[in-house]
């Protein structure tokens, strides 16, 4: 018996890179996905924007696990559609117990080159976005009698990431945020657990992002070896983030809330 059978999951930046890795890992372990994702450009970002085609993608990989899809293009700005979106797909598939809070952008940028713009999209994105992820879905997952969320930071969420300040203030917000929503749901049964990937192997690095981010730390050169792996290896695989979301999702993790999980190897300590 599959770990989450009969379980349904809500997972945000669904289209590829990590929040696919998240839907195909959890379909595996027997869960049906509702997943949205903006499939569309993102604000200010280097590298290439996810797609429609994208989507379609992870849901014709989701089928191939035998599990059921309800996925759909929505911003995780707009509360209103997204609360519309997983109220009915709720409905379709009869219930929720998963919530993995995924969408996020990252904009290389000294504080110097910052503008009020980029700050203001990367809180509204990475922080109002999950915010209003876990508003839309925990009054389904108080009905179902508990059930686990999952919000994705970064090791930029425990120590800091150079030249990203809007970034790194929107990670340190999540770390908060989980904690906080960890106390009050807890007494419905909800367990709230924040996980910290350091580099992953995702389409992020697409684009001009490696190079963006090599022209950021030439204005402090002392700061570019930060957050380096201990590891032989610099970066993680989006499966092996995936790993530590459905262990968090599942009944093995059923006394761990309140939780900051890092995948870094060992980054946050260099």
């Amino acid at each position: 018996m599959s770990r989450l059978e009969g379980k349904v999951a809500f997972i945000t930046g669904v289209a590829r890179g990590q929040g696919r890795a998240h839907a195909v890992r959890l379909a595996r372990e027997g869960a049906d996905i509702i997943g949205v994702d903006i499939a569309g450009p993102l604000p200010h970002v280097p590298y290439d924007s996810p797609t429609e085609a994208d989507l379609e993608e992870t849901a014709d990989l989701i089928a191939r696990e035998g599990q059921k899809s309800v996925l759909a293009q929505c911003d995780v700005r707009d509360f209103d559609r997204m609360q519309s979106i997983v109220n009915d797909a709720v409905s379709r598939l009869g219930g929720l117990d998963i919530v993995v809070g995924n969408a996020g952008v990252c904009i290389p940028a000294t504080w110097a080159e910052s503008t009020p713009e980029m700050f203001k999209d990367t809180m509204d994105i990475n922080v109002t976005g999950v915010w209003n992820t876990v508003m839309v879905s925990a009054p389904h997952l108080i009905e179902r009698g508990g059930g686990s969320i999952v919000l994705i930071s970064s090791s930029a969420g425990k120590k800091m990431q150079p030249f990203m300040v809007h970034y790194t203030t929107s990670k340190h917000a999540v770390t908060g945020m989980t904690r906080a929503f960890a106390a009050e749901l807890g007494v419905h049964g909800i367990r709230v657990n924040s996980v910290h990937p350091g580099a992953v192997i995702t389409p992020m690095g697409s684009g001009t992002m490696r190079e963006r981010i090599s022209e950021t730390a030439k204005s402090n050169p002392r700061l570019a070896g930060m957050n380096t792996s201990l590891l032989q290896k610099w970066a993680a695989e989006p499966e092996e983030i995936a790993n530590a979301v459905a262990f968090l999702a599942s009944d093995e993790a059923a006394f761990i809330t309140s939780e900051h999980l890092t995948i870094d190897g060992g980054a946050q300590h260099y």
